[in-house]
């Protein structure tokens, strides 16, 4: 139980430094600038649900996903760290990750399938994040990485809602400082998928 509580832990905080709901929080923001309250509330339900529907996809067909392009876990891993360590490294330099970027987008509903579910929050490093998670685990760690992820969702969402007021309390200042941390984190995140994938190459057990 203290296993998989630990698991819970270390998903969340992988969950929560890739998608960091604070950084989105401006993005969303610009997304549905003019837009009424219950607009707002729409289109952000929305887009936390094709999001989760998205990444759930993957999880559990991860397996199938694996051996129908025949991808190893060594490979996935390196791949995926350099991904991620390359998101982190644009967000320690204050620029938006053009894997997790947005253009100039009109107030539309379809604005909650792209860009805000994709690529934002179910986005290439979320679904990394997710496979690496589940890669060489049983079905309840599977499960554990469901839960953790409708949970991020949930808090994505209220997020969202709450956006106005969050900023107008926090400020830019404290958004920036989080989004860097997060970066860091990621990066970090990115480095050790590296450096494991390395180790199964090889055959490196410590």
């Amino acid at each position: 139980m203290t296993d998989l509580l630990t698991y819970a832990i270390t998903v969340f905080t992988g969950f929560f430094a890739i998608m960091n709901p604070i950084s989105n929080m401006p993005i969303f923001l610009s997304l549905v600038e003019g837009a009424d309250e219950t607009t707002k509330r729409k289109i952000g339900k929305k887009a936390v649900l094709i999001a989760f529907i998205i990444v759930t996809a993957f999880v559990v067909l991860s397996k199938f996903i694996f051996e129908l392009f025949g991808i190893t876990i060594p490979a996935f891993k390196i791949t995926g760290g350099i991904l991620i360590f390359y998101v982190g490294f644009e967000m320690l330099q204050s620029k938006k990750s053009n894997v997790h970027n947005l253009k100039e987008t009109n107030v539309d509903e379809n604005i909650a399938v792209s860009p805000l579910a994709i690529p934002i929050l179910a986005g290439p490093g979320t679904i990394v994040t997710a496979m690496n998670f589940i890669s060489k685990v049983t079905y309840i760690h599977m499960a554990v990485v469901v839960l953790v992820f409708a949970f991020m969702c949930l808090l994505t969402y209220l997020t969202f809602i709450a956006s106005d007021f969050i900023a107008n309390k926090i400020g830019q200042n404290v958004i920036s400082v989080v989004g860097k941390i997060m970066g860091l984190i990621i990066a970090i995140i990115g480095t050790s998928m590296v450096i494991e994938g390395l180790k199964l190459s090889f055959g490196v057990n410590t």
